[in-house]
């Protein structure tokens, strides 16, 4: 591993050069464990520590399948994804790999008793499986999320419809919080010259779901001038959809839960700014009654004081049932409510009647298909859109990196080093990042 690292930072990209590297027996990735799901029975969410169930193993190579690529990784970053893994919530991700282990021969790699887990990276592919044509060892790259078999006629319009699309790292083994990573080669995408290993890393999986969630056709298709509500405006998903929808000339009102995440707005062009820790909203009192409809009137309230006048056109939503009842009522008539996730509760509950008579439209999203994510990724390698990266630590604290992301104690995204000894490395075009450094750097430390 110390040779793949070596000829990494040496700069040689030439084919030669990682052909003839010899790649180990195992490697060192982050896991969760089969005998360990029922390690926080009787706790809260809140209270289930990803520090105790994330682990630093080291495990075997995995042989390669056709039209797969063996990556060596860099860096990787936190997703919530990892998050539910990591707690084993809403439910335990090896029935995941258990079923994909019982479609193929090659599937049946990724039904094991540990779950190397990461759906982000950015490194160097070191080998391809057979039928691979496009992608050559050596090449800098970064790769979305998307696993999908494409062996059904649904997924040929839009992959993310294919009955075996999957999460790579959460609903597949051999994710990217490691030194080595598998994935298909049509999950690769070019490396932003610009930007170091941990800044490209950590935009794939956030950055590729807010592109199609709030651009694309098969989302929210914003346009210019629309007014949308984005709820954790400066998270790792929000603050995506921040910058877009700001490029995209349309009016972001941004939803935040401190004075330091509304600043972090404002550092991206952001005017129209509500506090929620500030306005001090309780849209439930608790689990077991009705939601307080008046502060979702007087959330109402505040978005038309800071638009002028108007309600929003898009509510970007993800936190899910906490405020799924205040989206529906605060869109305008005619309006879309587009959701992704449910990082606060799955079950939704809102009243019917603003939907129904108002004509308003609640749409589902969820990731992206390959040409969304090149799209994406193409608006960072751009720099028409910035990573948001606030913090990056070593492979060996990535139960802290997760504990951070679990309990919001974050801005923008939180990148682990894997492969990579130190931030700051992997910059080949100092000129063209010279143009964006203050951009690129203003999540930094937040």
């Amino acid at each position: 591993m110390d040779q793949i690292r070596d000829a990494i930072l040496s700069g040689d990209r030439t084919e030669e050069t990682y052909a003839n590297l010899s790649i180990p027996a195992t490697y060192r990735a982050a896991t969760v464990h089969k005998d360990e799901v029922d390690m926080f029975q009787g706790l809260t969410a809140r209270e289930k520590d990803p520090r105790k169930s994330l682990h630093i193993d080291d495990v075997p190579v995995p042989e390669l399948a056709p039209g797969e690529a063996l990556v060596a990784v860099m860096a990787s970053a936190i997703n919530y994804n990892t998050v539910w893994t990591s707690i084993f919530e809403p439910v335990s991700t090896f029935g995941f790999l258990e079923r994909y282990g019982r479609t193929s021969e090659y599937a049946k790699r990724h039904d094991l008793p540990y779950h190397v887990v990461g759906s982000d990276l950015a490194g160097v592919v070191l080998r391809t499986g057979p039928g691979v044509g496009k992608w050559k060892v050596g090449t800098e790259v970064v790769a979305h999320c998307l696993s999908v078999e494409l062996e059904d006629a649904d997924g040929h319009n839009d992959t993310m419809l294919d009955p075996q699309q999957r999460i790579w790292g959460f609903e597949t083994n051999f994710g990217g919080l490691a030194e080595l990573a598998i994935v298909k080669t049509n999950q690769l995408m070019p490396k932003p010259t610009h930007l170091s290993w941990e800044e490209a890393a950590s935009p794939g999986l956030v950055n590729s779901t807010a592109y199609r969630q709030l651009i694309s056709k098969n989302g929210a298709a914003l346009k210019l001038g629309d007014r949308v509500l984005i709820w954790g405006a400066s998270g790792g998903l929000g603050s995506y959809a921040t910058q877009m929808a700001l490029a995209a000339g349309a009016t972001p009102v941004c939803v935040v839960s401190s004075p330091e995440k509304a600043e972090i707005c404002r550092a991206m062009g952001a005017e129209l700014i509500i506090d929620r820790s500030a306005e001090g909203y309780r849209f439930w009192n608790d689990e077991n009654t009705a939601q307080d409809s008046k502060e979702w009137q007087r959330l109402g309230k505040k978005i038309r004081e800071l638009t002028g006048g108007h309600d929003v056109d898009i509510v970007f939503e993800h936190p899910g049932r906490e405020t799924f009842g205040a989206s529906v009522y605060v869109a305008r008539k005619g309006g879309t409510i587009i959701t992704c996730a449910s990082t606060s509760g799955f079950m939704h509950e809102y009243d019917n009647r603003y939907l129904w008579m108002n004509l308003k439209r609640i749409l589902s999203s969820h990731f992206a298909n390959y040409r969304e994510a090149w799209e994406a990724n193409e608006l960072i390698n751009r720099g028409l859109i910035h990573p948001t990266l606030s913090k990056t630590y070593p492979l060996e604290e990535v139960g802290q990196a997760a504990l951070d992301v679990h309990q919001n104690a974050h801005q923008g995204k939180v990148g682990v080093l894997t492969l990579a000894p130190e931030a700051g490395l992997g910059i080949s075009d100092p000129v063209k990042r010279a143009r964006y450094e203050a951009e690129i750097n203003r999540f930094r430390d937040a």
